[in-house]
């Protein structure tokens, strides 16, 4: 197994250990750094066999160092030491959570904190997503949600919220902000179509996505997020062509499509039509299910389906990630004039940091024949630091653009 690979999988593990002692998430997170730190100083030969176990300890004894000026503190951690070394070096996690990464997701989604900083806490701690892909996640600056994030954290530590495992009778609570998480979590990952930034990012939300369906088999919108997750992994194989640049979805070579992961995402959405409780991500995989009828010999999308269900999702989910998408559909349906219409609709203060918006209208202004407007935005795209794929991809559209070739521009 890589270093780095056992390093991400201790994570949630040796964090909410830590946690659990100390109450204090950047105390915990610093103690887990520096273990890893010192952890890659060492030579493969000298490396232990248990690297959770070795970076628990060593977090521990540095959180200790951290806090030498509490002299309280101090000893109450080191007396929490002292006991648990007489009963050995074992982390142990209660049921009912099969899975500790999960488990911690759980905890971080408190209601306490607020929704949107409960899903940032989690993807930052559990699945360490960098502050940067986070950030352009939620459409804002990077300073901005550090700053967020050290609120919610300080809050965290002064009003004492604990970091343990929810009855089961407090998951419905949580569910939306896990599932948010996760669906969030994926999102950044499969941005990153060729896997340059984070190629464990998206298997492993995979498998927690999975592990929620067996946790909670009777909540249809699990099932959606599964469904929504297998049918975007269906078309890993054709996201990238050869020169690394992505492939927008409309372009796709369907044959390179895997039937079987599509059609495991049309049994998961008709189990989760039975229980007649519609929501986002079903609709979000539905729209995907659309797409994905191509794989079956249609030639060409259903726009007027997928624009429906995109009114759907607005009307439900308002927002600027959906709205975009909406207006990229509806230009496929009824021309780019009116897609662009809809597009310069969106409220203008939540597309600053919106690489999709300034991306599609560029595209949707080189089909109008106004290839300088169409430049200033797809340079606007590339300023908001797009991952390799979507860069290059862009950069392609560019120089068709350079070329005045506006015609071979493809719409996204």
């Amino acid at each position: 197994m890589r270093i780095e690979t056992a390093i991400n999988d201790a994570r949630p593990r040796v964090i909410g250990a830590l946690v659990g002692h100390c109450r204090d998430l950047d105390l915990a997170e610093d103690g887990f750094a520096d273990a890893v730190t010192a952890l890659l100083t060492l030579g493969a030969a000298a490396r232990p066999v248990n690297i959770a176990g070795w970076l628990y300890v060593a977090a521990r004894r540095r959180i200790v160092d951290k806090v030498r000026g509490d002299a309280r503190r101090a000893a109450l951690l080191a007396r929490e030491i002292a006991l648990e070394d007489a009963m050995g070096d074992v982390v142990a996690f209660p049921d009912p959570f099969p899975d500790e990464r999960l488990r911690l997701i759980f905890a971080c989604t408190h209601p306490a904190i607020a929704p949107d900083i409960r899903i940032a806490l989690a993807l930052s701690i559990v699945c360490g997503v960098p502050m940067e892909r986070l950030a352009a996640a939620f459409l804002i600056p990077a300073p901005t949600l550090y700053q967020r994030l050290g609120r919610a954290k300080a809050k965290i530590r002064d009003a004492g919220i604990g970091f343990d495992v929810p009855e089961r009778r407090a998951w419905p609570e949580r569910l939306d902000a896990v599932l948010d998480a996760l669906e969030l979590g994926y999102a950044v990952a499969y941005a990153d179509g060729a896997g340059a930034l984070d190629a464990d990012l998206a298997p492993e939300v995979r498998r927690l996505a999975g592990l929620m369906v067996e946790l909670m088999p009777g909540e249809p919108e699990v099932l959606g997020l599964m469904a929504l997750i297998e049918l975007a992994e269906s078309r890993r194989a054709a996201r990238v062509d050869a020169a690394g640049a992505m492939v927008p979805l409309s372009r796709q070579d369907s044959a390179l499509w895997d039937a079987a992961a599509i059609m495991r995402a049309h049994h998961l959405l008709d189990r989760a039509a039975t229980l007649a409780r519609s929501g986002p991500r079903q609709i979000i995989a539905a729209i995907h299910l659309t797409h994905a009828r191509r794989v079956s010999g249609a030639h060409a999308p259903d726009w007027a389906t997928i624009a429906r269900l995109y009114d759907l999702l607005c009307a439900l989910r308002p927002g600027p990630a959906s709205e975009t998408a909406r207006a990229v559909a509806i230009a496929h349906r009824d021309g780019a004039k009116a897609g662009l219409a809809v597009l310069d609709a969106i409220n203008p203060a939540s597309i600053t940091h919106h690489r999709g918006w300034f991306s599609a209208r560029g595209h949707l202004l080189a089909e109008l024949g106004q290839p300088d407007a169409a430049r200033a935005a797809l340079r606007r795209a590339l300023a908001l630091a797009p991952p390799p794929a979507e860069a290059a991809y862009l950069g392609e559209v560019m120089a068709r653009l350079d070329g005045a070739v506006a015609e071979s521009v493809p719409l996204a």
